[in-house]
Order: C-alpha cells, then structure tokens, then sequence
C-alpha cells in the first residue's frame, strides 16, 4: 500500500475534526497540530479531490454541497475503522454503536420491547434509534438499519424480510357512540376518515365492493405526518383510521379501539423489510447480530 494510501485516513480524521469541532484552530489543538498545518492539509486535500470542501469567505467554517457529501461519507469510513479494530482487538465480539430508522409504530409496538433482551445479549453493543416514517438516506444520516413499510424501490441497499401484517380500520367507543357505527361501505363515506400527510403508494383504504376491491380515499380534513400518530388521534376519539394490526391490537383486546367493517377487508398485508448496506462478511458484526435478532425476534401480529 503507497503511502498517500495509508495518510488519506489521517486527513479524513483531521478534516472530520475540523468540520465537528467548528474551525481549524479547534482541530488542530486536538490533533496535536498548528492551524495553519490544517488548512493547509485541507487545501492539499481540495487539490487531489479537484473540487472545494469548505468556502473560505467567512470566519466560520462553511461547507459547500460536496464538502457536506465528503464529511458524511468520511465520517462513516472513520466509523467503520474504529469498529474493525474494536472487532479485532476483542476477537469479533459485537461492539459499538448500531443506529436504527424506524417509523414511531414500529418502534414503539416492536423494536422497544424487544430492546431489554437484544443489550442482555450483547453487552459490549449500544443502540441509537431515529424515529421517523420519512425515508432516509443511510449514508446521509450514518444509519446502519432502516425497518421500511410497503413495496421496496430499486437501489443499492440489501433488504432483509421482518414479516407482514393485516390491516384494520378502528374506532374509540366514544367515537362511535358520538358518529354512529359503520356498517357498510356507504356508511364510512359519511365519517371523518384521519389520513397520513405523506405520499403512499396506495392512496386510500382498499375495501371489497361487489367482490372487487375499491379505494375510499381519506377526509384529509385532519391529517398527521407518522402511524402512531394516527393512532393516537383514534384513540382520542377523533375519527376513523386504517392501522397495521400489530399497531392496535393491545388497544382492541383492552377495548380501547374497535374494528369495524371486517366483511369489508380485502386482506391486504403490508410488510416490512429490514434495509442496510453491504451483505454477508461486509457487514460489521454489531450490525450482523442486530439483523439476525430482528428477523428471528420480530413479530408483527394478525
């Protein structure tokens, strides 16, 4: 390996230091350097790369667009250095940090419960869950797993199947006894249907009408951007929503929600996938051990 091979990990931790810390002064303290020793590392960098990391034009450190690209990916190469000596130092033991995307639903009725268990089992590991149903960028935001709902798109990421679950539309007793209950595909036209603020690849509730299945669309008069947020909106007694069974299955044991309409249910399922990058021995084992809890432990009910 050429010398300039074995330093480019050394400018990436310099430039990253710099970038976390704020300015060259800052990394340069703590990497044992002078300022101008950093920038000029910096600029030898911008000149190999043949493009600009950071605008000079202010006294704080702004990136540009490709500076901003450079430091995520640099930062998650640094990441995984530290995690292949961790795991050669104590003889593949998982350790580190796994960070997860999951929607709010599926954190909390899955993965939350089952956490207890997973750092039991691996002592040595720590998780970062982001809650959000928006679909993220991995690299963009150094996730290493992100649990996704639906029909996958093309692209580079390996998916790992967690299982499927029914759907079902529910109501709060108070709701009903205020807006009458539906019984017919006629009778859910005239209540408040809550609906997600996000595209979706089916834009509506699938209901059987004469044996064919049809789409009644959402009111939208009231709309939330996450799943467990429409939950919640049915359980204040709101309206009506079309949730993944696992969602709502304690509230509907408890009497909390009631499912309506079932003769309507078409039987769709919506399944979930665990989504990462990189497969088999590529894959650091704290993020190995994570995938195969999730796909033996996981259950997504109904």
């Amino acid at each position: 390996m050429s010398r300039n091979a074995i330093n480019r990990s050394g400018e990436m931790a310099v430039f990253v230091r710099a970038v976390e810390l704020g300015g060259f002064s800052a990394a340069a303290r703590e990497c044992s350097m002078t300022p101008s020793a950093v920038s000029k590392l910096v600029q030898r960098l911008e000149e190999r790369l043949g493009v600009r990391l950071i605008n000079r034009s202010t006294r704080q450190l702004q990136l540009t667009p490709e500076g901003c690209a450079f430091h995520e990916r640099a930062a998650r190469i640094l990441a995984d250095i530290d995690d292949a000596e961790r795991q050669a130092a104590a003889g593949d033991v998982p350790a580190g940090r796994v960070r997860i995307n999951a929607s709010a639903s599926f954190a909390t009725h899955v993965l939350m419960p089952l956490l207890p268990e997973f750092l039991t089992a691996y002592p040595e590991l720590s998780v970062d869950i982001i809650q959000t149903d928006a679909v993220v960028d991995l690299m963009a935001e150094r996730v290493d797993i992100a649990i996704r709902a639906g029909p996958l798109k093309a692209s580079r990421l390996v998916a790992r199947k967690l299982g499927s679950t029914s759907m079902t539309i529910v109501g709060s007793p108070s709701y009903l006894d205020r807006s009458g209950r539906p019984e017919c595909l006629d009778d859910l036209t005239a209540h408040n249907r809550l609906s997600l603020s996000y595209a979706r690849d089916v834009d509506g509730w699938p209901l059987l009408s004469d044996g064919e299945t049809t789409l009644l669309r959402p009111s939208e008069r009231l709309r939330v951007s996450d799943g467990e947020g429409l939950r919640k909106l049915a359980l204040t007694g709101v309206g009506l929503a079309r949730l993944a069974t696992f969602m709502v299955s304690d509230d509907i044991a408890a009497g909390r929600l009631v499912p309506l309409v079932e003769h309507l249910n078409p039987g769709d399922r919506e399944t979930f996938h665990a989504v990462f990058q990189g497969q088999g021995g590529a894959l650091p084992s704290r993020v190995r051990v994570m995938l195969d809890f999730l796909a033996t432990r996981a259950r997504l009910s109904g």
